[in-house]
């Protein structure tokens, strides 16, 4: 069964748009990222989950909620710690917590959860209070110059239904004009989770309590307040989370499924029914699946993990950018991005209804009540001033029917990136829009669990209605495995920052010289942040001089745009010298892990050149070309050439000679009666026959010299790991004088073998 499985996978994840998991153009490690690349860190001492971020422009502040810490840092370098502010929580509190059975140093603190703006001078903060839920207001000023934070006492509340209990349990809430609009479970076990709305002038409401129609066992994820028409009373509040499906078949168990809901923020509950409870709560099913091969069953990506808002120019319908995970026996995650049109348009289709005698969910094709369930009481579309004025009819259908028949399908009907079968899960998600030279593209910044960042462009597939996402970026943002739990993105400072339960990370959006030096290298890089400027590639300007900007990225071809520059300087022709029979490896690696790298052969430097054809004798790897025991026949000169998105360009030029043992001999004491030691530009040639001897001495079954060295004495790259550095000097002369030494006192001489030949390549 798993084997169709896996195959299944393998045609519909590779059906449309190429491979699932082709690798990225670029990857980083985490020291790269630190020593070139502006990667800066932030953490405090003895404190941990760094989950609540809030990103104030204005300000130019970073304020960061951790374990028993509010962090204000600045938006230029989060690394210079500007203020700190210790918010543990009582001892009492944490006492009873212990006597709960809690852990008294991991869950029986203070974890901040919420961090949202109150007005100019005030940040409303919640935290979980060792499992006693508490908010206030933080004083943080409002003079960039002047940074501060005050905790005012006098303030402090009750956190019930705006901060979880318990740590592990995720907040996801919005403040919108001093209302507080939280998704929360708001009792100590778990088991109560609600849609609230505290603080503000109107009566706090939730939704019906221990119904699973409304919430079953939800997980809430992001929240946030979209208007819908000019008119304030229209206005909605979505909530994103993924729970349980009520509507699924029994037969297959529990179902998680993906949700979007919304409420109107006007909402002031039912009269009679539903009392301080909400009257135009709905909810729909958010759809993120491959379509299937030939009419089969779709491949969905059922969890949903994290979404970002995308304003557009019309604020009322900004793009909805999702990442969800799946939870069957393949691991995979993908990106979807949703229109609100389409989201307002399944809210307007049919309800949700179960009848029939096995209960089925069904479209519900009976009569409607007025006003329709889920609109909101203004002008704009009824008479009704409030929603204590609906009828009675309306109140019940609503409680009745809080869950919508169609599904929201995303934008092209399938996700615009997904990966599969890795070892890592997508977690959050963040979006650039950008201004090109042939248009704006959205830069997505994916955050995983093991640490790493994706950087990938939504590019127009086949029109600009389709688009797809290519890959540029894989950057390890932090130095362990540890998964991101947020991301803020800053599109005026250009700065990314990131969050994880041990510390914080901020690195630039664009690294463009980290591409290459020449115009085609900048191209290929598809990245709309960056433009080749005639001399390097560099950040693009829109107001810098078009007559030297080369960008190119929808297509990514620098055939045209960089076929007017000077070629790139001639290759310097690098040569190696290989024994007769032993084994030898031809380094070449291009800096895109999307390329495709080819090697030609030419006898002679005026003889045509031809394809390498590879054998069980001749090896293609990652890092070059390995020649298993050379002969006469292999010398020559090889060209290794780069090839992407139909562009080709040389990267090494490489001279062999293959010589006998005997004539390397010769060779060597040639050079030795001339005077050259050592350190002379000559000596590289045959070093390692003498240290192959230290590794392994003549007589213990072994073969020829392995690698004979294949780089030029100018610049030596690092060797196989099985060789190590090279010995240099008198050093070298050390080791040998005493390895013959110790082989007089402890080993006779063995008696010479006629059967030793080259080492053998399994063994190489």
């Amino acid at each position: 069964m798993l084997p169709a499985l896996a195959l299944f996978w393998a045609l519909v994840l590779g059906a449309e748009g190429g491979p699932a998991n082709s690798p990225p153009r670029l990857r980083l490690s985490f020291q790269e990222l630190r020593a070139r690349h502006g990667l800066r860190t932030f953490s405090l001492p003895r404190t941990c989950c760094y989950e609540a971020l809030l990103l104030d422009e204005e300000r130019g502040r970073l304020f960061v909620g951790a374990q028993n810490y509010v962090a204000s840092l600045s938006l230029d370098n989060i690394s210079k710690q500007d203020k700190k502010l210790a918010w543990p929580a009582p001892v009492e509190w944490r006492e009873e917590c212990n006597w709960a059975g809690k852990d008294i140093s991991a869950e029986c603190v203070n974890f901040v959860k919420l961090l949202h703006p109150y007005n100019r001078t005030h940040l409303y903060i919640c935290g979980t209070g060792a499992f006693h839920p508490v908010c206030g207001f933080l004083e943080v000023g409002y003079r960039m110059e002047e940074p501060m934070l005050k905790l005012e006492q006098n303030s402090l509340e009750d956190g019930k239904g705006k901060s979880p209990y318990d740590p592990k349990h995720r907040a996801a809430s919005v403040l919108v004009g001093h209302e507080l609009y939280s998704g929360v479970a708001t009792d100590l076990m778990g088991r109560d989770f609600t849609i609230f709305r505290s603080l503000g002038r109107r009566p706090n409401l939730r939704t019906e309590q221990h119904d699973s129609r409304w919430l079953n066992e939800p997980k809430f994820v992001k929240v946030f307040w979209i208007p819908e028409s000019e008119n304030p009373d229209d206005d909605k509040i979505y909530f994103f989370f993924r729970e349980v499906a009520v509507e699924g078949n029994p037969g297959l168990g529990r179902v998680s499924v993906s949700r979007i809901g919304q409420i109107c923020r006007n909402d002031l509950g039912g009269q009679r029914s539903l009392v301080n409870k909400w009257t135009t709560f709905l909810k729909a099913r958010l759809v993120c699946s491959v379509p299937g091969v030939d009419g089969t069953s779709d491949t969905a990506f059922d969890e949903l993990r994290d979404v970002f808002l995308l304003p557009t120019k019309d604020r009322r319908s900004p793009l909805l950018y999702a990442v969800f995970s799946t939870s069957s026996v393949f691991q995979g995650s993908a990106v979807c991005v949703y229109s609100m049109n389409d989201v307002r348009r399944a809210f307007l289709g049919p309800f949700a209804h179960k009848e029939g005698p096995n209960y089925q969910w069904v479209s519900y094709q009976g009569r409607v009540p007025y006003p329709r369930p889920g609109m909101c009481p203004s002008k704009t579309f009824g008479t009704f001033g409030s929603t204590k004025d609906f009828p009675d009819d309306v109140i019940q259908f609503a409680r009745n029917h809080p869950l919508m028949y169609n599904p929201i399908l995303p934008v092209g009907g399938r996700p615009i990136f997904l990966r599969t079968s890795t070892d890592y899960t997508f977690t959050q998600i963040v979006a650039d829009r950008v201004a090109a030279t042939d248009g704006h593209y959205d830069v997505l910044f994916i955050g995983t669990d093991v640490g790493t960042v994706l950087k990938v462009i939504s590019v127009p597939k086949d029109s600009w209605q389709s688009t797809e996402g290519l890959l540029l970026e894989e950057l390890q943002v932090f130095e362990n495995a540890a998964a991101i739990t947020n991301m803020q993105i800053s599109s005026k400072r250009h700065q990314l920052y990131v969050a994880s339960q041990s510390s914080l990370s901020q690195l630039p959006l664009h690294r463009c010289a980290a591409y290459g030096r020449a115009c085609a290298e900048c191209c290929l890089a598809r990245d709309p942040y960056c433009v080749w400027d005639g001399a390097a590639c560099t950040r693009y300007l829109p107001n810098t001089k078009r007559r030297y900007r080369r960008q190119d990225v929808r297509n990514g071809d620098p055939n045209i745009l960089c076929s007017g520059d000077p070629p790139r300087q001639t290759l310097l022709e690098k040569k190696l010298f290989g024994v007769e029979g032993s084994s030898i490896f031809l380094e070449c690696q291009p800096k895109s892990l999307q390329a495709q790298v080819l090697w030609t052969y030419q006898r002679a430097s005026d003889s045509p050149r031809a394809q390498v054809h590879l054998d069980d004798r001749v090896i293609q790897t990652d890092r070059g070309l390995l020649l298993l025991s050379v002969g006469p026949q292999d010398t020559g000169f090889y060209h290794c050439h780069a090839t992407e998105h139909g562009f080709t360009q040389p990267l090494r030029r490489l001279s062999l000679r293959v010589v006998g043992a005997h004539q390397a001999e010769q060779l060597t004491r040639a050079e030795e009666a001339q005077g050259m030691g050592a350190g002379s530009p000559a000596s590289h040639k045959l070093w390692y026959r003498d240290f192959l001897q230290l590794v392994d001495p003549p007589g213990r079954g072994g073969g020829g010299p392995m690698c004979p060295p294949s780089w030029s004495s100018a610049k030596e790259p690092h060797l196989p790991s099985a060789l190590g550095p090279r010995p240099k000097g008198h050093k070298w002369k050390h080791l040998e004088e005493k390895r013959k030494g110790r082989n007089r006192r402890t080993h006779p001489p063995d008696p010479p073998r006629a059967d030793r030949g080259p080492r053998s390549a399994a063994r190489w």
